[in-house]
């Protein structure tokens, strides 16, 4: 599966600042009236929606789209370059973290009077509609995929050690002991001599096998490792949950949860933030690791993987035993404010949004979730006859295990500001005093 998660930082956004005007590949303000612009940074998603032009063509004579994709380290630069050049796309995907600003900047066109004009109805969506409505009240995106989290294994280690995938997918946690996902770690990490973490002698500076990857990384938001064990306590970042004014990272809860993260770096259950320099998928292949916490976008490639047979489990049970949570990303489908062709831009991101189209773009590449259910259970048998088994992830959507990435604001500034801060922790620099000075920036940038 193509990557979900939340687009890493970038610089910080600002229209206020002249910029260079860059060639937008036919954006909305140089398109004739019949064409429709639409930009994404996925080249999966770039191939796979061309499979609805056709339908969409034939439904809407006269009406022609242009699709460009750009690597995601140039797209939102390029597209804020479009903003001020006046020849932005038409509608493009865009991320929750920069949904603050744009919408901020004016440059977000309002949908609510598409929807009812064309009696669309958003209720075609299990996934990601609340994510993109703003501070107004009104909706500004369609969803457009979504994704969650989940626990890949190794299924010999998992054997070897004395379990069953049943094991794994009934793996409770709380942040005192760590539950019986902390004993099952401890017990899957081997070191150089054939230790195991729960028996005399284990060298915690030798370690030749992990239990599970890196839970502790410089991430401020722990979207695939740390948050799917906190979040069963109850404990969402925002508070409020949606455009927060501040980021609860003073809980005691949370607090608590870091201590144990960190833990088990230190006692060598799990490696320390930057040891590896390759991916999970990689740690999980070459031995290093036995289980990973890890996104649904994996789900393809860690099946993959040469000569190992690997199990995918639902995150953890939290401290009543019955609660399982995870954040899920959905990007989103807009229409710039200032495209000359709205009323086509609509056509075109409602044609994406309906169950026939998003069945054919995601079962072209197998590489995204819609956010249709109809959609995305064919995608789940698709993949399913290919030995990919996305059940965990169905489940996930269908028993209410996951909720909304909720918007908030100034997103970039957050992440560049904050995760120098959660990797100082993780590395020893510093302690749980980190905490209230990371709650107390968050609500200065949330204010700003």
């Amino acid at each position: 599966m193509r990557t979900r998660r939340l687009i890493p930082a970038l610089a910080v956004l600002a229209l206020a600042a002249p910029l260079a005007a860059c060639s937008a590949g036919g954006g909305g303000g140089d398109s004739a009236g019949g064409t429709v612009n639409w930009w994404t940074w996925d080249e999966k998603q770039a191939v796979s929606y061309k499979e609805c032009l056709a339908g969409f063509e034939e439904e809407n004579p006269g009406v022609t789209v242009n699709i460009s994709q750009y690597g995601v380290d140039d797209y939102f630069t390029k597209l804020t370059a479009g903003f001020v050049a006046g020849n932005a796309p038409d509608a493009f995907q865009n991320s929750v973290q920069f949904f603050d600003a744009y919408a901020k900047q004016g440059q977000l066109e309002p949908l609510d009077d598409y929807i009812s004009k064309s009696d669309y109805d958003l209720g075609v969506f299990n996934v990601g509609v609340e994510n993109w409505k703003y501070t107004d009240g009104k909706q500004y995106a369609l969803p457009l995929d979504w994704a969650a989290s989940a626990i890949y294994f190794n299924e010999d280690m998992v054997t070897q050690a004395g379990y069953t995938a049943d094991d794994i997918a009934s793996m409770t946690w709380n942040p005192d002991d760590g539950g019986t996902f902390d004993q099952i770690a401890t017990h899957l990490t081997i070191d150089e001599n054939g230790v195991r973490g729960d028996e005399p002698g284990f060298d915690k500076t030798k370690v030749a096998t992990y239990g599970v990857g890196n839970l502790g990384t410089e991430d401020y938001i722990g979207q695939t490792t740390w948050n799917p064990f906190i979040s069963t306590t109850g404990w969402k970042i925002g508070d409020p949950a949606a455009w927060a004014t501040q980021f609860r990272y003073d809980d005691p809860e949370f607090i608590k949860t870091m201590d144990w993260v960190r833990g088990l770096s230190d006692r060598g259950i799990a490696p320390k933030l930057g040891e590896f320099t390759i991916g999970d998928t990689e740690q999980l292949g070459s031995g290093k690791v036995a289980m990973s916490s890890g996104g649904s976008w994996s789900a393809s490639t860690f099946a993959q993987l040469p000569g190992l047979e690997v199990g995918i489990a639902p995150t953890v049970l939290g401290p009543d035993g019955t609660t399982r949570s995870m954040m899920s990303n959905s990007n989103g489908n807009e229409i710039w404010a200032g495209s000359k062709n709205k009323d086509n831009a609509w056509k075109w991101i409602s044609y994406m949004g309906s169950e026939d189209c998003q069945t054919k773009a995601a079962l072209q590449s197998g590489s995204f979730f819609p956010s249709i259910p109809g959609a995305m259970d064919a995608v789940a048998a698709d993949q399913l006859s290919k030995g990919v088994d996305l059940g965990v992830f169905v489940d996930a959507a269908k028993n209410g295990w996951i909720y909304p990435a909720y918007p908030s604001a100034n997103g970039s500034e957050m992440g560049t500001t904050i995760q120098p801060l959660m990797e100082a922790f993780f590395t020893h620099e510093r302690d749980d005093d980190v905490f209230p000075e990371m709650a107390a920036t968050s609500k200065e940038i949330l204010a700003g």
